[in-house]
């Protein structure tokens, strides 16, 4: 036995035993709903139900929908965390609390919200609609909004811990060296955020690929304009059960397909 195995297997033995029972519990609680699904689905059907033109539609509108929601929160999302991370202003924890709403607020709650903030009667969206001639909800710009707004937090909060973790000395040190506060950001605190941001992307977009309460109300379900893969899996299970199913197996791959593949490997405490 090398060493580098004699340092795995130590590692391994170090996890208490009596960690294991819930562990597995916590593991079957995932897992078993979507062994539910296999069993309940249709298998030799499976590639004509996912390959029918509404599904396909919906596939391509989640994909799309997704990456530019993610581009959205990376756009937003860095700049504020490091607003909250580092700056020592006066009610950064109360905008803490606000920017972290969106976690805990249920989702048609956040549809709601934005409906009322951009919709005909919003008065954000009366002032679009002076200026543009055109309404936002119910169109595929709503469903990246209603993306947006639930999935950026998830960026966020992984960006934060990250620069709270990593603490402001390598900062220090740059700004005590003449640096500017725009150079420091650059060269010293966005290395220091890429690990965190790679999770906090596919965080993003497994988040918003799942969208569903705030899609529903705000941007609506019209085929190929707002009816993401989500939103498909609700319509055909209202008359095809058999293609729901199919459908979310479909979700369930592309997510953990996503997780899998972009998911960093230092993300998941692999050395080489």
């Amino acid at each position: 036995m090398d060493a580098r195995a004699s340092r795995r297997r130590i590692a391994g033995g170090a996890v208490p035993w009596v960690l294991w029972p819930p562990a597995v519990c916590a593991l079957a609680l995932v897992v078993l709903p979507v062994v539910g699904l296999l069993v309940r689905s249709d298998l030799s059907r499976f590639p004509s139900l996912i390959t029918s033109t509404s599904s396909l539609n919906a596939l391509k509108l989640s994909l799309i929908t997704a990456g530019l929601s993610t581009v959205a929160s990376v756009l937003l999302g860095v700049p504020l965390a490091v607003v909250l991370a580092r700056s020592r202003a006066r009610g950064v924890r109360v905008l803490r609390a606000v920017v972290l709403l969106p976690l805990v607020l249920p989702p048609v709650v956040g549809g709601l919200a934005l409906l009322y903030l951009l919709g005909r009667k919003g008065f954000l969206g009366i002032l679009v609609t002076a200026l543009t001639g055109e309404q936002v909800p119910f169109t595929t710009a709503a469903v990246v909004i209603a993306q947006t707004f639930v999935a950026m937090p998830f960026l966020v909060v992984s960006l934060e811990g990250a620069l709270r973790g990593a603490g402001d000395r390598y900062e220090r040190v740059a700004s005590t060296l003449g640096a500017k506060p725009w150079t420091v950001f650059r060269r010293v605190t966005l290395p220091l955020l890429l690990p965190a941001l790679g999770s906090g992307i596919v965080l993003s977009f497994a988040r918003a690929l799942g969208e569903f309460g705030a899609t529903i109300t705000f941007a609506g379900s019209l085929e190929g304009v707002t009816r993401t893969l989500p939103l498909e899996v609700y319509t055909q299970a209202e008359v095809d059960v058999d293609s729901a199913v199919a459908l979310a197996l479909l979700l369930i791959l592309v997510a953990v397909a996503v997780i899998a593949l972009a998911r960093p490997r230092a993300l998941e405490g692999v050395r080489s």
